[in-house]
């Protein structure tokens, strides 16, 4: 697996190994030793699999706060999206800040995102299927959604953010400009 540091510390870039042929390709997604020998050492508990059946659908951005925060792996099984971190842990000299990148079952990356960070994604094909992990359990108690367009945090989503497709609750999202996080930046 190749592993590559993002501008947000913590958020990483997960390239598994292709092996390809005439009849497709076998990869290794998910290795614990693996990724414990990069410091990633993350006891995920709960597989999530979403499908967004047309472009422009936009997920987030959502965390999950304790004492249920998440950590993310997220790749793409079929077709392609653009996936997104946002820093939310007060103090951290990033706060604010994200990271972009496309996953799409073409290009096999994986994102892993920690706990304190917002995460969403807008389709960019027709049918694409976000598969996660997560180290902790879906709490609806603890479950919380910011503006995926609010300017205070100014992410180019690559479609116009009135054309984007939303579910109800990403539509009543909270502004980032009024929103409290719980989360702490512990420097380490």
């Amino acid at each position: 697996m190749e592993i590559t540091a993002t501008k947000l510390p913590g958020v990483l870039i997960i390239t598994p190994k292709r092996f390809v042929d005439e009849r497709g390709f076998f990869s290794e997604v998910y290795n614990k030793a693996a990724l414990e020998q990069h410091g990633i050492n993350v006891a995920f508990v709960q597989d999530n699999h979403s499908l967004s059946r047309d472009v422009g659908i936009v997920r987030g951005l959502h965390f999950q706060s304790p004492p249920h925060a998440q950590d993310k792996l997220v790749r793409v099984g079929v077709g392609a999206v653009y996936d997104v971190a946002v820093d939310i842990r007060k103090g951290s000299p990033t706060y604010g800040e994200w990271f972009g990148i496309e996953l799409s079952a073409e290009n096999g990356k994986q994102l892993f995102i920690p706990k304190g960070f917002l995460h969403g994604f807008a389709t960019k094909q027709q049918n694409s299927e976000l598969l996660y992990k997560c180290s902790d359990v879906y709490a609806p108690a603890c479950d919380g959604v910011v503006d995926f367009s609010d300017a205070g945090i100014g992410i180019d989503w690559g479609l116009d953010p009135r054309d984007a497709m939303l579910s109800e609750k990403d539509m009543n999202a909270q502004k980032f400009s009024t929103f409290d996080s719980p989360f702490v930046w512990e420097q380490g």
